[in-house]
């Protein structure tokens, strides 16, 4: 007769109401059953000192060790325990495991891939900054405590003209910006929480409300549904929890209402069918990761206005509503699967190795190189912060593009990386062909063909096109190449023999994937784009247009990836590499824009753009020394200066060899003599701006790496202060 444990943290069942239904129902079962706690553990003779319930009443025994446990205390209770728990899974299968909080399985079923696309996007909260940025992209949020149970502490946050609505409790609070940031923090400080963007699920007569999927193993080791209902929130709340005033309803006559009798049955096929397979998936994903099985689980999940399915978290142990009587059938599901898992440990242990098996043979690997003149750590930045919102990738760092770089990335991917994206730079011919041979990609993205390194090749465009080429003729042939249409010497590449798929992107011309309404926003640039025929508003949290085709790129690759437009929307909230247009707000009102990694002609023109589009008063620029161009140099830096006197730029400051070209071709192209200055050293250029810089100010620096221009950001942030 199989002997079934209920391990609990509380000493005495009579204290705990479930104990005694599970009790009954093995009786029933035809098996014994003893609760204990981890203290009633005897390693030297295994035995258990427990409770058995015997003639109406909780009997204590001595028990041989059960064949399998029914872990139902509470986990944070029994931590203290832990090494009395894991010497017990050494001897006995356990019934049940946790699958983690609602980070863990959120970030569980991204890496699982199956059933992502149903998440919502979620992002800790660790600062003001990060909850922000969200709110600026989705107006509508909610926040709630990462190991929050039944309801408790989530707040709905609405952007509105006038100002921020927090609904907590039943209760509207409207705050400014600096109230709602002191609230947050001191929020954050006190718990860990997650934000999301706001879906919205309500019923006809305006009341928020989700769904319950209940499920669990049955005596065959089969996953099968114990119940699915709708609950229902009070008026005033978004929390549909029955301790915080929930209530529910059987889900037909619920959904015939809502929905008709038509649609409600295809709804009700669709939650039967989702809830299985997210089930077995959970479970497969347990076999994966820990070598474990789960035995059941609570999805609480919602259906927009569109009717689609969105999941809002997975509960470990959900409890079931009293009001429907199913606790005996949980009970009873509970009970015969333990019955089944003490008797088919090795079946079970089979079953494990073939879904690893099968998992190994599935995975099949995006891996994406990006080159170009301009544009390639950003693109790769903004691809890999979208990919993160579902996957475990490998990034290379920022600026790591070198091939001796590559070959440090080959040997630090492993088996656990479900992506990679890489960054390949070149400076000479045959360079991309090295960086291919070492990890060959799957997937490439050229962003543009300009001025970069062109003195390497003897002022050619066209032989710059050609080692770009490089990374067409080294990827997978049957692979995915995305090019800029918009970009002019981009044509030069040679595609012609390249047996994949080829994918346009612009803002200009005709394009697979193209954006339009493009503005300057609140931090950052605003834009939109189709996908699928669907039109999307995304922002980005950095300024400039050529950005947007970053961005651009990284959303062709996402949605050719699969991934939702809420996805891609949460991933463009990207962390900015550092020094690429980066804003400091100084005192006396001063703008500070730091652009100092790279510098050629087409970066400095569009830093410049950033310039004018941002400077509501004086506009500044310093600008650096721009290498390798060769004999270029010259006919680029005066179309430099003409640029900033069409662009009517107040004030141009150069720095560094032969910049006063840009200079004396500004003052040719209307810029007054006294408004221009050129310096070889920079403590008088430091010295010389201390002397003009006022009130409203922006400034921008632009420069490369080499020539150390963030000098000149440093100084000045120095000097004059930064507002923190």
């Amino acid at each position: 007769m199989t002997l079934i444990g209920m391990l609990h943290h509380r000493r005495d069942p009579a204290t705990v109401i479930k104990s005694y239904a599970y009790a009954i129902v093995a009786k029933a079962e035809g098996a014994d059953f003893v609760y204990f706690t981890p203290k009633g553990v005897n390693f030297v003779n295994k035995t258990i000192k427990g409770y058995v319930y015997e003639n109406g009443s909780w009997n204590e025994r001595i028990t041989a060790f059960p064949d399998v446990i029914y872990n139902t205390g509470s986990p944070e209770k029994l931590e203290k325990s832990k090494d009395i728990i894991k010497r017990l899974r050494n001897f006995i299968p356990f019934t049940t495991y946790s699958i983690g909080n609602k980070w863990n399985v959120n970030e569980r079923l991204k890496k699982g891939k199956e059933f992502s696309k149903y998440l919502i996007p979620s992002k800790i909260m660790k600062e003001w900054k990060d909850f922000y940025g969200v709110l600026n992209a989705f107006n509508e949020v909610v926040v709630k405590p990462i190991d929050g149970r039944k309801g408790q502490g989530i707040f709905f946050i609405r952007k509105t003209k006038s100002g921020f609505i927090v609904n907590k409790d039943f209760k509207d609070r409207t705050y400014t910006l600096q109230e709602l940031e002191h609230f947050l923090q001191t929020l954050f400080k006190e718990n860990a929480y997650i934000v999301q963007p706001y879906i919205c699920s309500k019923t006809k007569t305006g009341l928020v409300f989700d769904l319950r999927l209940h499920v669990q193993k049955n005596g065959s080791g089969d996953w099968v549904i114990t119940t699915i209902y709708p609950r229902i929130a009070p008026e005033g709340t978004i929390i549909t929890n029955i301790n915080n005033g929930g209530y529910t309803n059987y889900l037909e006559p619920f959904l015939n209402k809502e929905f008709g009798e038509e649609e409600s049955y295809n709804i009700k096929r669709t939650l039967e069918h989702f809830s299985l397979g997210l089930a077995r998936h959970l479970d497969e994903l347990q076999m994966l990761e820990y070598q474990e099985v789960i035995d059941e689980i609570g999805i609480d999940a919602g259906l927009d206005k569109d009717n689609k399915l969105w999941i809002y978290e997975v509960n470990w142990r959900p409890g079931c509503p009293p009001a429907f009587y199913l606790e005996m059938d949980v009970v009873k599901n509970t009970i015969q699967y333990a019955m089944y898992l003490a008797n088919n440990q090795q079946k079970i242990k089979k079953e494990i190795q073939q879904v690893k098996k099968k998992n190994m043979e599935k995975k099949k690997i995006p891996t994406i190189a990006i080159t170009g003149s301009a544009g390639k750590t950003t693109t790769k930045s903004f691809i890999s912060s979208i990919l993160k919102t579902r996957m475990n990738i490998f990034e290379s760092k920022d600026y790591w593009n070198t091939t001796e770089h590559t070959k440090k990335h080959a040997d630090e991917i492993d088996s656990s990386h479900e992506a990679i994206v890489l960054e390949y730079g070149m400076a000479y011919p045959g360079v991309i062909t090295e960086h291919c041979s070492i990890i060959q990609p799957n997937i490439s993205v050229v962003t543009n063909i300009g001025m970069a390194h062109i003195g390497n090749f003897n002022g050619d465009i066209t032989k710059v096109a050609q080692a770009k080429s490089e990374l067409i003729h080294g990827m997978r042939q049957d692979g995915v190449l995305f090019i800029n249409k918009d970009d002019e010497n981009s044509k030069h590449l040679e595609i012609d023999r390249f047996k994949g798929k080829i994918i346009t992107t612009g803002i200009k011309t005709p394009a697979d994937y193209k954006a339009y309404d493009v503005s300057y926003g609140d931090n950052g640039m605003n834009f939109k784009m189709k996908l699928h025929n669907e039109e999307y508003s995304f922002f980005i949290p950095i300024y400039g247009e050529h950005h947007i085709y970053n961005a651009i790129n990284a959303i062709a690759v996402a949605d050719h990836l699969g991934f939702t437009p809420l996805e891609i929307k949460s991933g463009l909230l990207f962390k900015k590499p550092p020094r690429r247009l980066t804003i400091y707000n100084l005192n006396k009102s001063i703008t500070l824009i730091d652009d100092t990694v790279h510098s050629h002609p087409q970066g400095v023109m569009a830093a410049i753009d950033v310039l004018k589009n941002i400077g509501s008063h004086r506009k500044i620029a310093i600008i650096g020394q721009m290498r390798e161009l060769g004999e270029l140099q010259t006919e680029q830096y005066k179309k430099v200066g003409q640029y900033l006197a069409k662009q009517k730029i107040d004030r141009v400051i150069t720095y560094g060899y032969k910049t006063d070209t840009i200079g004396t071709e500004a003052i040719r192209a209307g810029i007054p003599a006294q408004h221009v200055r050129h310096f070889l050293d920079k403590e008088k250029l430091h010295e010389y701006l201390q002397g003009i810089l006022k009130q409203h100010d922006t400034v921008l620096v632009k420069g490369a790496s080499k020539t150390n221009m963030f000098d000149t950001v440093r100084y000045l942030s120095t000097t004059i202060g930064e507002i923190r």
